[in-house]
């Protein structure tokens, strides 16, 4: 297909988009299509059953001082549990709901991930394909000033399983946007080029394909590989090729100041006091690292997915590698994806697995942490946390094994699929919260 059929074909698909950022939004009509999310009023498993499962997640919340938290199981292919706990704005007392939007920070590198093997399964680029040099696929003038002749092996795959060949030894410049637009002398915010030619103005710490080394700026590439290759905005493929053939409708890249967030998103929260830093847009002013401390928008591709857990959860059934549902992926891709343990330079878009048929990709970063996983028996649950702990990332230990002991609470799970739910329509249109 086409860059102009498939543009053609998007402008279509525009209308189906949900979320408002702003109160006046709500006068537009939206379309027929209503995001899963919003079909879920409450847990549709009854009271003797998840007696126990949510005692273990209230403790866990209490315990670790979390203002707010969603959580989405889905068993065979079926969304069996869907609630949310706590508050997504604690000053006006608004409950979490299901259809609030989390930001769901590195478990965004997992879609990026999809939608680059999908590309690949579609024969629009190769995993060995070279990502800058003449004969790259970022082979721009703005990408040409390299200093280490290595980058011109870096490939697509090295991007996707961390070995490009990147340390922290430039710190991460993706978190520290500030900073590269000083170095470049540029005015604020760096875009994303601006980030990638300063990367490229530094010696690679490793040769590429040899070591393991997380990079965010990694998947900041990739993000760009999409649009070089498919000639749309990276968010409007993604929604576009995965998210919106899966009937997912309320996933976006998210904002970074409080007054941009979505209307059905939650507000984000750090728990003690936290000192307000530079916003990373060059006002000068000083704000919550939570909002403005870090470019959700440059992000991106790396970490600025904003996600429903309900839908997170669909997204997951759907590169489960069950039969159960339908995967967007073939088999041999998700087996390449998933093949080695934690740390190991074969895992694609995933954190980690145990060899063993478990699969788990966390995300945290200022006022947020994300943890789904994948279990052998045909499992997938997510959960989201709109508040940062004294843990950081290590909070994803304490989910784990919350979700472990819950999930072991529940002796049979309901037959039904709430993500085949119909809407409950006041006068024949959706009543939101207000």
């Amino acid at each position: 297909m086409t860059v102009g059929l498939i543009v053609l074909f998007f402008l279509g698909e525009i209308a189906v988009s949900f979320s408002f950022k702003k109160e006046s939004d709500r006068n537009i009509p939206f379309s027929e299509i209503v995001p899963l999310s919003y079909k879920i009023p409450e847990a549709q498993i009854g009271d003797s059953t998840t007696v126990a499962l949510e005692k273990e997640i209230t403790d866990f919340i209490e315990r670790n001082k979390i203002n707010g938290a969603s959580v989405a199981i889905a068993k065979e292919g079926r969304l069996v549990y869907a609630k949310g706990f706590g508050y997504a704005n604690v000053t006006d007392s608004i409950e979490v709901n299901p259809h609030h939007l989390f930001r769901i920070a590195s478990v965004s590198k997992l879609i990026t991930a999809v939608t680059i093997m999908k590309l690949v399964e579609e024969e629009k680029l190769d995993i060995n394909d070279k990502v800058f040099g003449t004969e790259g696929i970022l082979n721009d003038e703005i990408y040409s000033g390299y200093k280490d002749k290595k980058v011109e092996d870096i490939t697509i795959h090295h991007l996707l399983n961390h070995t490009a060949g990147w340390s922290t030894k430039i710190g991460d410049p993706v978190f520290n946007s500030l900073y590269v637009a000083r170095k470049m002398e540029i005015e604020p915010p760096a875009q994303i080029e601006d980030i990638i030619q300063y990367a490229l103005q530094h010696h690679l710490s490793y040769v590429p394909g040899k070591h393991y080394k997380y990079s965010n700026l990694g998947y900041t590439l990739l993000g760009k590989v999409i649009e070089k290759v498919t000639g749309m905005e990276y968010e409007d493929y993604v929604q576009f090729a995965i998210l919106h053939p899966l009937g997912i409708y309320d996933m976006h890249i998210g904002s970074s100041f409080e007054e941009d967030l979505y209307i059905n998103e939650v507000n984000y929260y750090n728990t003690g006091k936290m000192p307000k830093i530079w916003a990373f847009d060059g006002s000068r002013k000083l704000v919550p690292i939570v909002y403005g401390g870090n470019n959700i928008e440059l992000l991106g591709a790396a970490g600025g997915w904003v996600a429903s857990a309900p839908e997170l959860a669909k997204f997951m059934v759907a590169i489960d590698g069950f039969e159960s549902r339908p995967d967007i992926l073939n088999e041999k891709t998700i087996k390449k994806m998933t093949k080695g343990k934690y740390r190991t330079r074969k895992l694609i878009g995933w954190r980690g697995t145990d060899g063993y048929g478990t699969w788990w990709r966390t995300g945290t970063f200022a006022g947020t942490s994300a943890l789904i996983m994948r279990h052998k028996n045909e499992i997938n649950w997510v959960m989201l946390v709109n508040t940062s702990t004294k843990k950081q990332s290590r909070i994803h230990n304490d989910i784990s094994r919350t979700m472990f002991r819950a999930l072991r609470a529940v002796d049979e799970w309901p037959g039904n699929d709430m993500f085949n739910i119909e809407p409950e329509l006041e006068g024949g249109e959706l009543a939101l919260d207000e």
